[in-house]
């Protein structure tokens, strides 16, 4: 059954337009008919349609189940957008579909990137969250200086930045990694980290790591990074 998003379901009962067009145009649905809707808080709503509108369906709950996350800790991604947003677009969607609580873009000495528009990635969130048959809507912070996200990760998180640069020893982040455990995984941009960023960010408590033997592109590595501890979690679960 296809899903729609609805983040205020719990309150107002209805479809937001672009949802509503899609169920009412698209797939021709009808007063009657049963839909499931998210809420992006890890409740799925089991619904029925009581007036179909293009703009503004209204649904009736039948039903609330809470889905939360199959993954059983916080995963947190810090990743140099790329200068070309179509591979950032692609990132936030695969991490969705992967597993992800929180992306975070973050403003490094030799990002190529400066800005970007969260709005737009959020929307790709939500596409993929329904695709992937997920409740939860992972958070997607505006751009951030690395000193500012570096000393913002919660203790108690293990903390991983992987870079390219081997003037300091770096370990696999696939035996450095806990199972069970939260985590927030800092991957630079195409220039790399400068070396003082490492510094700073290993000083801060960040383990260094390398993802492998391949060269691999930022967006590459961030789902690379990400992947590998829904492996890990799966093959040891705790």
């Amino acid at each position: 059954m296809i899903r729609f998003y609805a983040p205020d379901i719990d309150c107002s009962p209805f479809l937001p337009e672009s949802d509503s067009q899609h169920c009412c145009r698209v797939l021709r649905m009808q007063t009657g008919d049963e839909i499931e809707i998210i809420d992006g808080r890890g409740y799925l709503y089991r619904c029925r349609i009581v007036n179909a509108h293009s703009k503004r369906t209204e649904v009736e709950t039948l039903e609330r189940v809470a889905l939360p996350p199959v993954w059983p800790c916080h995963i947190t991604v810090a990743v140099a957008p790329t200068k070309h947003l179509d591979r950032m677009e692609w990132l936030v969607e695969k991490l969705v579909e992967i597993g992800v609580d929180r992306i975070v873009p973050v403003r490094c000495m030799r990002s190529e990137r400066k800005e970007i528009k969260v709005e737009r990635l959020e929307k790709i969130a939500v596409s993929a969250m329904k695709q992937s048959l997920k409740a939860v809507l992972p958070v997607i912070e505006e751009m951030t200086p690395l000193p500012r996200f570096i000393e913002s990760v919660e203790s108690g998180t293990l903390r991983f930045v992987a870079y390219c640069e081997d003037s300091v020893e770096r370990k696999l982040l696939a035996r450095e990694y806990r199972p069970g455990s939260s985590a927030a995984v800092l991957i630079g941009p195409e220039g790399d980290f400068s070396h003082e960023e490492i510094r700073a960010a290993i000083d801060t408590g960040f383990v260094p790591v390398t993802l492998g033997d391949n060269r691999l592109r930022t967006e590459t590595a961030a789902l690379v990074a990400c992947d590998t501890i829904h492996i890990i979690n799966q093959a040891f679960p705790s």
